[in-house]
């Protein structure tokens, strides 16, 4: 039987404690001692990647990503984007952002290396009030989705204040797309009042079209 083996240990700004650890091949991040991300289970955060960029315009598009995770979302918005694109990452906690340059790194070939990526260690709400009509795609991956459990200021982020402020960052016809490891009507009847046109799309945990079911909100200003 393979044990669990912490590599590194940090608090989160809320003082949360986040762990990166190792069993077997599997990295994991946990967040009060329960997982929250695993490198063996990476497909919907593609896939919040593809979907959320769908309409991005080809030259010079501006993505905003809230939450680095293991990289695989930021990859996966490179390897669609053009070599004019900027993306940002903002990211909460800083050895979240120390692991994706270290261990981390190899998993989605190192994309915090790419040119394009600027990376801000705050919280995405303080990004979003700061750069109004800027992205054409934002792309939320922050705790568990809507209804959060790791962090309790993120519920925030996806009340009817944080959804306004995500519109107002977006540019006319921008996408908001958030990730979600539940279905949440309330969440999607926010977005509608808020004037989004809404869909939601459910993806599979793996690549390989396996694994749990996640949901995909897809906003359209």
């Amino acid at each position: 039987m393979k044990l669990l083996e912490i590599l590194d240990e940090a608090r989160a700004p809320d003082g949360t404690l986040l762990a990166l650890a190792r069993h077997d091949r599997e990295l994991l991040i946990l967040a009060g001692g329960r997982p929250l991300m695993s490198s063996r289970m990476h497909g919907s955060e593609q896939a919040l990647a593809t979907l959320g960029c769908a309409r991005v315009p080809r030259e010079a598009p501006r993505v905003l990503i809230g939450g680095l995770g293991m990289g695989f979302t930021l990859r996966a918005v490179l390897d669609l984007l053009s070599t004019d694109a900027t993306v940002e990452v903002a990211e909460l906690a800083a050895a979240v952002v120390d692991w994706n340059r270290g261990p981390l790194g190899p998993l989605a070939d190192h994309p915090l290396r790419d040119r394009r990526v600027r990376v801000r260690v705050e919280d995405v709400a303080s990004a979003l009030r700061e750069h109004p009509a800027t992205f054409d795609a934002i792309l939320l991956d922050v705790d568990n989705g809507p209804d959060a459990f790791t962090a309790g200021g993120n519920a925030a982020l996806y009340g009817e204040a944080g959804i306004a402020t995500a519109r107002d960052a977006l540019r006319p016809g921008g996408t908001l797309a958030v990730w979600s490891a539940w279905e949440s009507r309330a969440f999607g009847r926010r977005l509608r009042h808020a004037g989004f046109e809404v869909r939601v799309e459910r993806v599979r945990g793996r690549a390989n079209r396996r694994g749990p079911r996640h949901t995909i909100f897809l906003a359209r200003r």
